[in-house]
């Protein structure tokens, strides 16, 4: 029986006296979370590059979730799972800074991973190259903020709640909740290779369960799940976490019973993975006007039959992300009930890590070629985006006439490409098949548009090994990652590690495919950056991490070159909150539209209030909403004390999924604003009297931001 899976078979009885005799080989854990939201309204949303999806408002809202894990010689490592598109170098630098601050150099680099989750529906304007924030009008420095405020305050929160604690790995299959969005490529893998697996994309779920070395209570959980979390589609101007997010609240509303959305001792994240080629859309592509099935290769239609959209499995896009929820729920869920019964192997071991930047632009690699086995050197190219890029995906297509797999250019847009930044001759070479739409790695106006130099990570716990890769990378390159990981550790004579492929974590490079699925040039390959071979210099790059992590402990690398200071150069084309206004004889909060007088279970209340812009303040662990229920009797009318917190209990806030606030400008000139907030009354409310509150902050034409409060009337469910 391998080390990996001695634990599995224990009987329960002595899994709870394993708990009960204490911490032997364990660990000490803690858990945090945070509220990281960004600015909700007038900021573009980070994902589909539609200029047009501009926030206007919260269904869910961002936390970061942190794990701090010790082992007993005082080693430690830090995971963060952020509901946010993706993780940038700026993010995480300055996430340190705040730290190190409190903590010396306990936190570095070197021993803390940033992962998000890849929302498509969260702010965006924080990565700090030109390309990604472009849509977002440049650099927000409220998006920003709100980051590394929200991850710095979790990662505290976990450092302050370290207790000892057992760690456990278990893993489940979840069906029906991801497709692969290029197949074609995916087929252009080997035939011996896709043999190996089921299924074109995976779908097991790997937890890794925190419980309390002395009760045996679960205080946390990380799952990992390949699936792009695009259920919301780019219609979408409603901040969200989208399906993981909503996944990650149904576990700790489970796990923390009543508690509040975001508060609660049980910390659950679902963490993003190589989910590069994996949609949570499985009715599957169909062309937008007939309901036919698009063309396999190019996820294009015939003239007039409209664009190419996956979608499904519900009737609109709130079903399919809560559809696409549960089912990660339940499964997550199921493996924690499943925990005290054998259904996890406890982890044992020391806490390693190890970090390297890497300039990709010049790493060399050993590559075998697939057709006549001849043994090479091959390197990386300069950044370069292909054609297919601008197709987009069939999760959210992209403007004008360009199709995936393209492998061919076009003089016109090779006039526009060569405007921007011209390629070479050697970069044609260096990135074929690929069709160079922008060189990126070339322009350099105002700053760097993509980024050369990207960060390399892996953390060891026991035999669960994270590598933390700045990308998305699909379903076979992840496979042969992990493969890999696992193959240098055995060969450098460590243990043999489960592998998680922990994706889009530290800084963004968009995708990673195999050489053969490059070949193809659907989206994926056309956004792999560094050329044909950009996988083949990962394996390398993680086989060498491997290595110093098993060479007897946290073996100091070279910290390779430092990505760009860019700070001074970014460029910001959002406008601030410059004054808010109200209609003469109204004030802030005051309720333009009241609830009826009586609702029903199923029913949608909806109240209209006068408001201040919500970038004014962004309530981080508050809410600009609150439904209350009414606990002591009294009538509306009936006499309360000050603001009536003591006879009233809040049942939900702007972070349920039952509940939405949409903001609108009514008048620019004027700078008036109403917020429309609905809360959609469970299955399970209790029958009572009911009120709608709603906190804000106006800001002054001549400066000062000041809070306000306003209170519908009383409202019945029946």
């Amino acid at each position: 029986m391998c080390l990996r899976r001695q634990f599995a078979t224990l009987p329960p009885l002595l899994l709870v006296l394993a708990v009960a005799v204490g911490t032997a080989g364990g660990y000490k854990v803690g858990v945090g979370r945070a509220d990281c939201t960004g600015p909700s309204v007038e900021i573009t949303f980070m994902g589909y590059a539609q200029i047009a999806q501009r926030g206007a408002g919260i269904h869910l809202r961002q936390y970061a979730r942190s794990f701090v894990i010790e082992d007993d010689d005082g080693s430690r490592v830090v995971f963060v799972s952020v509901d946010a598109g993706m993780m940038g170098h700026a993010v995480k630098r300055d996430v340190l800074a705040v730290l190190q601050q409190k903590y010396g150099t306990r936190y570095t680099d070197a021993n803390v991973v940033i992962s998000g989750t890849h929302t498509h529906s969260t702010p965006g304007g924080f990565l700090m190259y030109l390309l990604y924030d472009l849509t977002s009008l440049g650099f927000v420095s409220e998006t920003f903020g709100a980051l590394v405020h929200g991850i710095a305050q979790s990662i505290i929160r976990a450092h302050n709640n370290m207790a000892e604690a057992r760690l456990y790995v278990a893993e489940t299959e979840v069906a029906d909740a991801s497709i692969n969005r290029s197949p074609s490529a995916y087929e252009n893998n080997p035939a011996e290779e896709r043999a190996q697996y089921r299924h074109n994309v995976d779908r097991t779920l790997v937890q890794l369960q925190v419980v309390g070395a002395r009760d045996g209570r679960p205080l946390g959980a990380i799952s990992w799940f390949a699936v792009h979390p695009t259920s919301m589609n780019n219609t979408n101007r409603l901040v969200s976490s989208d399906n993981v997010g909503l996944a990650a609240v149904l576990l700790e509303q489970e796990r923390n019973p009543g508690a509040l959305v975001g508060k609660g001792e049980f910390v659950g994240a679902f963490a993003s993975s190589n989910l590069g080629d994996v949609s949570p859309n499985i009715e599957g592509p169909r062309c937008e006007k007939t309901g036919l099935p698009c063309d396999v290769l190019t996820s294009s239609c015939p003239s007039g039959a409209g664009a190419c959209f996956a979608s499904g499995p519900g009737r609109d896009m709130f079903e399919s992300t809560e559809i696409i929820a549960g089912r990660l729920y339940r499964a997550a869920s199921g493996l924690l009930e499943a925990a005290g019964a054998g259904g996890a192997r406890e982890l044992r071991g020391p806490v390693r890590f190890a970090h390297q930047y890497v300039d990709m632009t010049t790493a060399e690699a050993v590559h075998i070629e697939r057709e006549t086995g001849r043994v090479g050197r091959v390197h990386g190219c300069l950044p370069a985006m292909g054609y297919s890029f601008a197709a987009g995906t069939t999760d959210g297509p992209g403007a004008f006439d360009f199709q995936q797999g393209t492998i061919t250019d076009n003089l016109l847009w090779n006039v526009v490409r060569d405007f921007i930044a011209e390629p070479t001759a050697e970069d044609k070479e260096c990135q074929a098949p690929k069709p160079i739409l922008l060189a990126t790695g070339r322009a350099r106006f105002p700053y760097d548009w993509q980024p050369k130099v990207v960060p390399t990570q892996l953390l060891l716990v026991g035999d669960l090994a994270l590598a933390a890769v700045p990308g998305e990378f699909t379903t076979m390159a992840g496979r042969r990652l992990r493969g890999a990981v696992a193959r240098a550790s055995v060969a450098a004579g460590g243990p043999e590690l489960q592998v998680v492929v922990a994706g889009l974590a530290n800084m963004y490079s968009s995708y990673i495919t195999t050489p053969e699925e490059y070949e193809v040039q659907r989206y994926e390959g056309a956004s792999t950056l560094y050329g044909p071979h950009t996988l083949t210099l990962y394996l390398e790059q993680y086989r060498k991490l491997v290595r110093a992590v098993t060479g007897g402990g946290n073996e100091t690398l070279p910290p390779g070159p430092t990505p760009p200071y860019e700070d001074d150069k970014q460029i910001s084309l959002t406008t601030g909150v410059i004054f808010d206004s109200h209609p003469l004889g109204k004030d802030f909060g005051d309720v333009k539209v009241h609830p009826a007088s009586e609702y029903e279970r199923g029913d949608t209340v909806t109240a209209v209030f006068i408001a201040g812009n919500p970038r004014n303040n962004l309530m981080h662990d508050k809410t600009f909403f609150t439904v209350e229920r009414l606990e002591n009797g009294l009538r509306e009318g009936d006499q309360l004390s000050d603001d009536g917190a003591a006879s009233w209990t809040v049942v939900a806030t702007d972070a349920n999924w039952e509940t939405r606030f949409r903001w609108e400008r009514t008048s620019t000139i004027l700078g008036f604003s109403d917020i429309e907030f609905s809360w959609t009354i469970g299955p399970a409310t209790p029958p009572g009297t009911y009120r709608i509150r709603h906190f804000g902050n106006y800001r002054y034409i001549l400066g000062g931001i000041y809070p306000y409060v306003g209170t519908t009337s009383f409202f019945t469910v029946k």
